[in-house]
């Protein structure tokens, strides 16, 4: 009886460690970023969308999570769910050194990752380069594939644009590894602080409220309305800004998404925006519980059709499961929602460099993977 009260009292002891360790690692943890203060917060104060310390969401009906619904996403995480994740190794294409191109080419990294070139220029979308979408260096796994370039290998980028500062499009580690090889990354108000704690240079920092500008040479960067919400931490929800994306080229407008619920706001950027060859919109990760943040795939047609698209790419699908619905389901559903109003869908292959006016990628290469449903449609 001593034995085993010594063995609980030493198991007690390793928790109670384990977890004072924890929440100081958590608290001093780099990854998790800093939030905004002195000129920084006085310029969101400054912003006509910052009211009462924050940014207000559009919604609050899915912030308002009941204990229930946690515990169901933390089932997700943990346990996964039916057909989930895919089985096996994804194929995916390793891309090449290519020449700076004044034409428009694109290549797609899974999920909300994109090199773009275009007017000269290299720019990459949301940072999200390593195997963990989380703080911590487990949880939320990218699948199994090779990425078309290794984040330690990038090439100079002129530009880097982050949606908004979610773990899933903002990487600690991938800005270590780019910011030396990076001019500016253009950001949405409040996420300049996590960058400058993270060891880049004020000065290659430029950050953005809806509606500003950025204009250099032929290119013309644009941040816009999207429905989301931001936050690293359980106390820091809210305090930065997050937003959707409109690069024009000399002959070529594309529209970023990034994370974003359905809203009026698709049709009002169409009105005053578009039209765009390309629409790059969220149709993945999904759930009843987050219904104003993300969108359904016919939700992303939607947006789309109101956006005044051309040629329409589903995203936020093939790298994380992040939704209780099986990993090949948003692309499949887009595509019968597509073709009910005759839209120019593409489903680019991972590491697939494209141009974006003249190829139209559709190749259904997910139903060659084990563990998806190769349903034809």
């Amino acid at each position: 009886l001593i034995m085993w009260k010594s063995l609980l009292n030493i198991f007690i002891s390793l928790v109670f460690l384990f977890f004072i360790g924890s929440v100081v690692f958590l608290v001093s943890a780099p990854q998790l970023g800093q939030k905004p203060s002195g000129a920084d917060l006085q310029r969101m104060e400054h912003s006509p969308h910052y009211k009462q310390g924050q940014f207000p969401h559009m919604t609050y009906s899915d912030l308002k999570v009941s204990f229930g619904d946690k515990i169901k996403f933390l089932k997700i995480l943990l346990i996964g769910v039916k057909d989930g994740k895919p089985t096996e190794k994804l194929p995916s294409a390793f891309l090449g050194e290519n020449a700076v191109s004044l034409d428009p080419f694109l290549t797609w990294f899974g999920h909300s990752t994109f090199l773009y070139e275009v007017a000269g220029k290299k720019i990459l979308f949301d940072p999200m380069l390593t195997d963990n979408a989380s703080p911590l260096g487990f949880g939320v796994k990218r699948y199994d594939y090779d990425l078309p370039v290794r984040v330690e290998d990038f090439p100079y980028l002129d530009y880097v644009i982050v949606s908004h500062d979610h773990y899933d499009h903002l990487d600690y580690k991938t800005v270590q590894f780019l910011t030396s090889k990076v001019g500016k990354f253009l950001v949405p108000l409040g996420i300049g602080s996590h960058l400058k704690s993270w060891g880049v240079p004020a000065q290659n920092i430029v950050e953005f409220d809806w509606g500003d500008e950025y204009v250099s040479d032929s290119l013309t960067v644009t941040a816009v309305q999207s429905r989301h919400y931001s936050g690293r931490t359980v106390n820091d929800r809210l305090k930065t800004l997050w937003a959707a994306w409109i690069i024009e080229g000399s002959d070529t407008k594309i529209f970023f998404g990034g994370d974003s619920g359905y809203f009026d706001g698709f049709a009002k950027h169409g009105k005053e925006y578009g039209p765009f060859d390309l629409t790059l919109l969220d149709a993945g990760q999904y759930d009843d519980l987050w219904a104003t943040s993300h969108m359904t795939p016919e939700q992303s047609v939607q947006a789309h059709r109101d956006l005044g698209g051309r040629v329409y790419m589903p995203i936020h699908w093939s790298a994380f499961t992040l939704a209780a619905h099986p990993w090949t389901e948003p692309v499949e559903r887009a595509l019968v929602a597509a073709r009910q109003y005759d839209i120019d869908i593409i489903t680019p292959g991972i590491g697939e460099r494209f141009h974006v006016k003249k190829e139209r990628p559709q190749k259904a290469w997910w139903r060659t993977v084990g563990g998806a449903d190769a349903v034809e449609n």
